[in-house]
């Protein structure tokens, strides 16, 4: 973990409430994809904990959905506004346990962590099948930046407006051939895609309000088959085989 000052430099708007956020600063803190940065903002008490998309030596990319006044405020600020990050939060996701072709699910903002994810098993030959769900095609987002990655990329949404019409567990049923599935999306989802039967293993990103962040509160505690974990230290990465529901 480090904490340091990241500055904002870029602020796109995706969807109605979706944006994608450019912040430099020094990212040596984070070692992989699927960890965390936890953000102070003016007036607030408590950081708020935001997944990394990606990142490089000197910035951070983060999608960002606006769910209160935090996340209102965090996408507002203006370019040059300086922020105090912790940096390099929770563990990752292990690219060498998923085999050469494993499947990637994310439903809505939870797909975040995965483009990071999908960069670098591209960089070490590992093919992966991408699938990412939304409410609506207007829901939709990041579609052309999955796709110039050159991963085999596949949408759902449940009113059938874009892609297959359902749910992303609807679209792992059509690949089979994946048996191992990195995960990142609602808690509902979570649970549908761990009780595909074609899984034999997965990486899974678990969310909970978080206190601190870096393990001190306990506050985000959940059971797990090896006993309680802590989403922000133990995790947000939870192994197939550890979680109970």
């Amino acid at each position: 973990m480090k904490q340091s000052l990241f500055t904002m430099e870029h602020a796109r708007q995706l969807t109605a409430d979706t944006y994608e956020l450019v912040l430099s600063g020094d990212t040596s803190a984070i070692t992989a994809p699927g960890q965390f940065v936890n953000i102070q903002l003016p007036g607030k008490f408590l950081r708020r904990p935001i997944s990394i998309c990606n990142w490089t030596k000197d910035a951070l990319l983060l999608l960002v959905r606006v769910v209160g006044e935090g996340t209102h405020d965090l996408v507002r600020c203006v370019p040059g506004t300086e922020l105090d990050v912790l940096s390099g939060l929770g563990n990752g996701f292990d690219l060498a346990k998923g085999g050469a072709h494993p499947i990637l699910l994310g439903g809505g903002i939870g797909i975040a962590p995965l483009y990071g994810l999908a960069q670098r098993m591209l960089e070490a030959g590992i093919a992966p099948t991408v699938g990412l769900g939304f409410r609506s095609g207007g829901d939709a987002f990041y579609l052309e930046e999955f796709g110039k990655l050159g991963c085999r990329l596949m949408v759902a949404t449940e009113d059938g407006s874009l892609g297959t019409k359902g749910f992303v567990t609807d679209l792992a049923r059509h690949v089979p051939e994946c048996g191992y599935a990195f995960v990142c999306g609602p808690t509902p989802m979570l649970k549908a895609v761990h009780g595909l039967p074609q899984l034999t293993g997965g990486q899974f990103s678990f969310e909970a309000r978080m206190g601190c962040g870096f393990g001190a509160c306990m506050g985000c505690s959940v059971p797990t088959g090896n006993g309680y974990k802590r989403v922000c230290k133990d995790g947000p990465i939870l192994y197939k085989e550890e979680i109970v529901w």
